[in-house]
Parts: C-alpha cells; structure tokens; sequence
C-alpha cells in the first residue's frame, strides 16, 4: 500500500502542476487498475500496466499512470538523460538473461497511450490515442456494452461483487461491479453498470483490469492531455485507425520500438483489445 500511495501522491503534484488549463472536471475518487495483456502466442510478452480512473461528478479521465510518469520524467534534459540511462542498462541486462518481460518492465517508459474521456462530450466518449509519431483522438460511444448480470458474487478489495457479462466488439467479457459504490464507471471504456466495475477480463484472460487501489480526494483536476505535435491531435475514424495499428504491429512496429532484434523474438502478435476493425 505504501507504492500506491506514493504513485498517488506523485500523481496528484504533477497535475496539480499543470491543472491550470483545459480542466474537464474535478475529480471527487480515484482507483487503480493492474492491467495486463498477452501479446502473443508464446505466452512470454505478458505486459503490464498501471491504470488511474479520475471520477468526476460529470467526465472521468482513464490513463496510464506509467505513460504519465514517462512522460513527465522527459520533461527536464535531465529526467531525459536519466531515462535513457536506465533504458540502456536494461537493453544490456537483457543480453544476459533473455527474460523479454523482464526487460520490458525495468525502465521507464510508456505503456498504453491510450486515454480515454467518458461523458466528454456529455453523451459520448473522447479518446485519445497514439501510432508511433501520429497523434490521433476519435469519438466513441458512452456504455457500449450491453450487460447481462448473473448471480454469481466475489469480493474485489474489500467489496462485494456481482457478476455481469457481455459481448463487446468482439471478445466475452466478464466484470465484477459493486453496488456499494453506486459510480457506473470502470476501467478502459467499460461502464454502465448499477456499481463501480472493481474487475473486467476477457474470455481467455488476453486483458484483465483488477482495483488495486481506490481513494477519496478533493477536487482533483481532471486535465485534458494535449498533444506533444505542434498542429495537435488528428481526427481518425476508430475502426480505420485500430486496422492501421493492427498492420504496424504484425509487421514489427512493436518490436522495433522495444530495441530487440527480430532474432532476439519472434512472436505471433494475438490482437488487439477490440476486434471489430476487420
């Protein structure tokens, strides 16, 4: 409890630093997802990542806390030059042990770029996300999923959940909601539920967002995060722009970006978290 409090905090100084502009809302809860996925078919790129969900009254902001961190550290040439350190020692180690997970977890840098805005506009779903040096945000619709609930019940950090599944752009997911927390948000772009979503995965467990953490704060900015590129985000279609991130990962994007050789890897990339882009 005591890294997630510290991640909390840091959190919380470095938006404050630039919450001036563009806040969307305040946020009244926090919670934090560990959020995995299974890239590939050897069962060996098992990434993770770190998920905040800003609630606010009217928008709740979804991003990765590790992407923030990233981020944020290459803002100062020396945070720059600390990375890059910490990169490069890592790409050696990983000569010595091969341990692919191992290497992709033992520096910092970015996880997901994808950042998603619920009920930002009111009604709609605004996210933002990334293809290598392209910037890109689409619109997408608010509590897509058409929810089943069962009887089943679990308990998820301390609450009691009830099951609900449903289909979602190709893939079965499985969420675990608690009615104690009367908030119908959740991880990703999941939601619409009578309670706060604690757990979600997918049949075959190849995406999985577990609550980690969850906290009152006071009025915590929630900022909108503009665009490193001087003309900003670019306006895509989603489906058309999932296809085009689907071809640069099966042809190497991925692979090339992480600093290995084809020889060092050579993977059956799974898919990607929605796969209605076919």
């Amino acid at each position: 409890m005591k890294t997630i409090r510290y991640i909390l905090l840091f959190m919380a100084l470095a938006v404050h630093a630039s919450a001036q502009k563009d806040v969307l809302d305040r946020a009244s809860m926090k919670c934090m997802y560990r959020a995995t996925e299974l890239k590939d078919t050897l069962d060996v790129a098992f990434y993770e990542d770190l998920l905040i969900l800003q609630i606010g009254p009217q928008v709740s902001k979804c991003f990765s806390y590790y992407t923030f961190q990233n981020d944020s550290l290459r803002q100062t040439p020396e945070g720059n030059h600390q990375a890059s350190e910490l990169f490069n020692r890592a790409l050696a180690d990983f000569h010595k042990h091969r341990d692919r997970n191992r290497f992709l977890n033992s520096f910092p840098r970015n996880r997901t770029v994808t950042i998603v805005y619920k009920n930002h506009p009111a009604g709609a779903i605004t996210v933002t996300d990334g293809l290598r040096e392209d910037q890109v945000t689409y619109r997408d619709t608010l509590n897509a999923q058409q929810w089943t609930m069962t009887d089943s019940t679990r308990e998820v950090l301390g609450y009691t959940c009830q099951q609900a599944t449903a289909d979602f752009r190709g893939r079965r997911w499985t969420a675990w909601f608690a009615t104690d927390i009367p908030i119908s948000d959740g991880p990703w772009k999941l939601g619409g539920l009578p309670g706060m979503i604690l757990e979600a995965y997918d049949k075959g467990h190849q995406y999985t967002f577990t609550a980690v953490g969850l906290e009152r704060v006071a009025e915590e900015p929630i900022v909108f995060t503009p665009s490193g590129e001087k003309n900003g985000y670019r306006t895509v279609d989603r489906r058309a722009f999932l296809k085009a991130k689907m071809f640069d990962l099966t042809h190497g994007g991925a692979l090339g970006a992480s600093g290995l050789k084809s020889t060092d890897y050579e993977p059956v990339y799974m898919d990607l978290i929605e796969r209605d882009y076919r």
